[in-house]
């Protein structure tokens, strides 16, 4: 571009700041609009609701963060964040019996939510050419005459009396999360309208943080019993930076742990880990247990789109809002910037429905198809439960069965749901082979729970 090119990028979420972070290697200046304060807020904000809850990023995602990011894993464990390795320090809980484990050589660093977006927002405002504009709500977008390009978007700063600003740019991302308005806005300049894919999945969870004498995870990072239908409960406890203990426990189909502190700690108790609740029974909690629902998850199809204005990409939970209990939204908010990154290069225009189809087919339909198979296993959970899918939960049940026995199940598996293989490297026929071994040898005498450190010392 001749001109100094700009791109304006719609709020300051972690996908968002991802997005700058690549929009400023083609673009000479890269606006981050945002509602919130941002630059030096250390603590939950009022756009982010979950950032008082627990704050997971898959191996994928943390590898792509540091290649975006060189060096932050480590100044994150200088501020005082655990590591540990994402399979072989974390005792996993399928059908409510712990698997092998072993270490993959990934770690983990399980970060609040406010410590990990402080991070990548910091790294992201020290490019030179990023600019936050703060306290700023975004109005509309602003369209060329004949509406087939955004030139921009008209924003009002959020004091009395403010008027509003278009802000120009050759490019804007979207990226204020499931909430966004961009189906609105294409529909009212005429465009189709986007079609929606919606599950529900009755969603509900509570948090608490605590302070805790000693190691009661025995040297491991996490605990982690996964819900199933059986029992439709699960939970991830884990240490966190500065010392503290964090605790999410979550319930599907309207089954929600209370947020008073005796009956929290009953739905604490009634998951398939106990030792969350003797961990926790005598702890010091820090605060009260924070609630957090989640009616429906949500995914745009971009992609399918007859057409669609220049000038114009959506990112994150704007495009795809998955299941939080599977994590992976930072993950695919990452990936999904690596994809913008191939399609802006140079300062060149993307073409939106070539980075729409793009990002659909390498980045969220691995995600959502396996996601999808976990969330129809629910029978309470609407939607169409073809041949392909049961086939798929049968093979799942499978998977999960043998990795309570077989550890290299457990590692393929776990692999496959950290994004670093995609799932059919679970249909491979030594696998295959694996899997129906150790499901059936998993009929045998119950398994048992044993903390690597004591694990280590018997062998």
């Amino acid at each position: 571009m001749s001109h100094k090119s700009r791109a304006v990028v719609l709020g300051g979420s972690i996908a968002g700041l991802f997005a700058a972070r690549v929009l400023a290697e083609a673009y000479d200046e890269v606006l981050v609009v945002d509602r919130d304060e941002l630059v030096g807020v250390h603590g939950p904000r009022r756009g982010r609701p979950q950032s008082r809850h627990i704050n997971a990023m898959h191996v994928r995602g943390r590898v792509v963060m540091e290649e975006l990011f060189p060096g932050i894993t480590d100044e994150l464990v200088a501020d005082q964040c655990p590591t540990g390795d994402f399979v072989g320090s974390v005792r996993w809980y399928f059908q409510g019996k712990p698997v092998k484990r072993e270490d993959i050589g990934f770690i983990a660093v399980p970060a609040t939510a406010p410590v990990m977006e402080r991070h990548i927002r910091e790294r992201t405002q020290a490019l030179p050419n990023v600019v936050f504009l703060e306290r700023r709500d975004i109005v509309a977008l602003e369209m060329s005459a004949d509406r087939r390009r955004v030139t921009g978007v008209r924003v009002r700063h959020l004091v009395d009396g403010a008027q509003e600003e278009v802000v120009r740019a050759d490019l804007v991302v979207d990226a204020t999360g499931r909430g966004s308005r961009t189906p609105v806005w294409l529909e009212e300049m005429g465009y189709p309208r986007v079609e929606e894919e919606r599950k529900k999945v009755g969603l509900g969870y509570v948090t608490q943080h605590y302070e805790i004498d000693g190691d009661p995870l025995d040297g491991d990072l996490a605990i982690i019993p996964v819900a199933s239908p059986d029992l439709p409960r699960g939970a991830i406890f884990t240490k966190t930076d500065n010392g503290k203990y964090e605790l999410t426990a979550y319930g599907l189909q309207g089954d929600h742990p209370p947020t008073d502190q005796e009956g929290f700690f009953a739905f604490v108790k009634s998951l398939a880990a106990p030792h969350i609740h003797d961990a926790v029974r005598d702890a010091r909690p820090l605060d009260e247990p924070v609630p957090f629902r989640y009616p429906t998850t949500v995914r745009r199809r971009y992609e399918r789109m007859s057409r669609f204005p220049e000038g114009l990409l959506v990112t994150g939970d704007a495009v795809t809002s998955f299941n939080p209990v599977y994590a992976q939204g930072m993950t695919v908010a990452a990936l999904s910037a690596l994809i913008m990154r191939d399609h802006v290069y140079a300062g060149s225009a993307p073409r939106p429905l070539d980075y729409f189809r793009d990002l659909a087919s390498n980045v969220i339909d691995p995600p959502w198809d396996m996601t999808n198979v976990v969330d129809l296993s629910f029978p309470g959970v609407d939607g169409e439960r073809t041949l392909k899918v049961r086939m798929q939960q049968a093979y799942l049940n499978l998977v999960q069965a043998a990795a309570t026995r077989d550890v290299k199940v457990t590692t393929a598996y776990m692999r496959a749901a950290g994004m670093l293989d995609r799932p059919e490297a679970l249909m491979r026929p030594a696998m295959v082979l694996r899997v129906l071994l150790g499901a059936v040898f998993n009929r045998g005498e119950p398994v048992r729970d044993v903390p690597r450190q004591v694990a280590a010392r018997s062998v």
